[in-house]
């Protein structure tokens, strides 16, 4: 892929893509950058999750010459088993595929509840800083309620899940439209600033 003068090579999915999820392959799969600086994290796609921001979020990390990958989580797509309750479940791949990164950006929606539990699951074993995405208001302080580290407020040390933190979190975009383009410099500009404090 060319951006401006700066070429990335990026190796794309086995999976065929979705029309509602914005042109993003199936669940399961890792679009994985020449080098793992950053991994951008989307619950799988279908009915419940339109995930058309990922790939203009990730375009536009790209053009900021930031090699970054793409995983589609497998169980993502919080489709319900029983009732209105929705499934989810992370594979120790996947949170493998994530540890592989300097730094995940993690894609959330609109229902507070339900991704801060997801968060919770995901943030069990991953170990690097990442910076969380979502539709819905949400503070550090949501996170570190279910043991997961912030930047500004950590759980108790026997409550935390694990090294991961999360660094920066940006709110407000908006699942299955265009992502505004104050929110993709914000995102920008909360990537290269985490990626600052690692480096």
């Amino acid at each position: 892929m060319n951006f401006d003068r700066n070429t990335q090579v990026v190796d794309c999915r086995l999976g065929i893509s979705h029309g509602k999820g914005g042109s993003l392959a199936r669940a399961g799969t890792l679009s994985q950058a020449g080098k793992l600086d950053v991994v951008v994290v989307a619950m799988g796609s279908g009915r419940r999750h339109v995930t058309k921001p990922i790939c203009e979020i990730t375009y536009a990390i790209r053009r900021e010459n930031i090699q970054t990958g793409v995983l589609v989580l497998y169980a993502g797509t919080g489709y319900p088993e029983s009732g209105t309750m929705g499934s989810f479940g992370i594979d120790p791949k996947e949170i493998d595929q994530i540890n592989m990164h300097k730094m995940a950006i993690i894609h959330f929606g609109n229902v507070r509840n339900h991704f801060v539990k997801k968060a919770r699951d995901i943030f069990s074993g991953v170990r690097i800083p990442a910076v969380i995405i979502t539709q819905a208001l949400v503070d550090f302080e949501d996170f570190a309620k279910v043991g997961i580290k912030t930047r500004y407020v950590k759980p108790k040390e026997k409550d935390q899940l694990s090294d991961g933190v999360i660094m920066n979190i940006v709110n407000g975009v908006t699942r299955g439209d265009a992502a505004p383009r104050d929110k993709l410099s914000e995102i920008i500009v909360k990537v290269k600033e985490t990626l600052g404090q690692i480096q």
